[in-house]
């Protein structure tokens, strides 16, 4: 794992954290406890700060970065998918934000909503809670379903449990 050891802000982890050592974690980051960042998740806080909210998931090969003037917040219980890439937006709690999805600049994911996978959410777009979002451009297909909070939830509790597998050595290095 790389480190901001040598920028002027460093990285902040929160134990504890699941951390594989095979993640980039550079510029002002705080990591808050119970996350698990898998490997090869880039998250670079080198032009705007990045905050990952208690027990959120950030999986292989995600990448989170912001242009200068914005910052990247995951909120609590988020699940980032593989590959998706959060640019300068904001995720609510218990939020899944899909597979090979993109959240660009200044968009606003809701509480309790999954943004599926493959959807391109565009800069500024604001996406109310409980909302399932779909397709390129992203368009709201459903909102205000406490089903859909129910199912990221869930997916947030599922991988607690392979957080703390792997923290125990059940499951081996990641």
């Amino acid at each position: 794992m790389l480190t901001g050891s040598g920028d002027p802000i460093a990285v902040e982890i929160k134990q504890p954290s699941l951390i594989s050592d095979k993640a980039s974690i550079v510029g002002e980051v705080l990591i808050s406890k119970g996350c698990s960042i898998w490997p090869f998740a880039s998250i670079r806080g080198d032009r705007g700060p990045i905050t990952i909210g208690e027990g959120s998931s950030i999986q292989d090969c995600c990448v989170l970065h912001c242009d200068a003037g914005y910052k990247v917040v995951i909120g609590r219980n988020v699940t980032v998918g593989h590959g998706a890439i959060v640019h300068g937006a904001t995720i609510g709690d218990d939020v899944i934000v899909g597979i090979n999805s993109v959240v660009l600049e200044g968009a606003e994911i809701g509480s309790g909503s999954i943004v599926g996978a493959g959807a391109v959410v565009p800069g500024g777009m604001k996406v109310p809670e409980m909302s399932l979002v779909l397709g390129v451009p992203g368009k709201i297909i459903k909102s205000g379903d406490p089903d859909i909070r129910e199912k990221a939830k869930a997916n947030a509790i599922a991988y607690h449990q392979l957080r703390d597998d792997y923290l125990s050595g059940k499951r081996g290095r990641i």
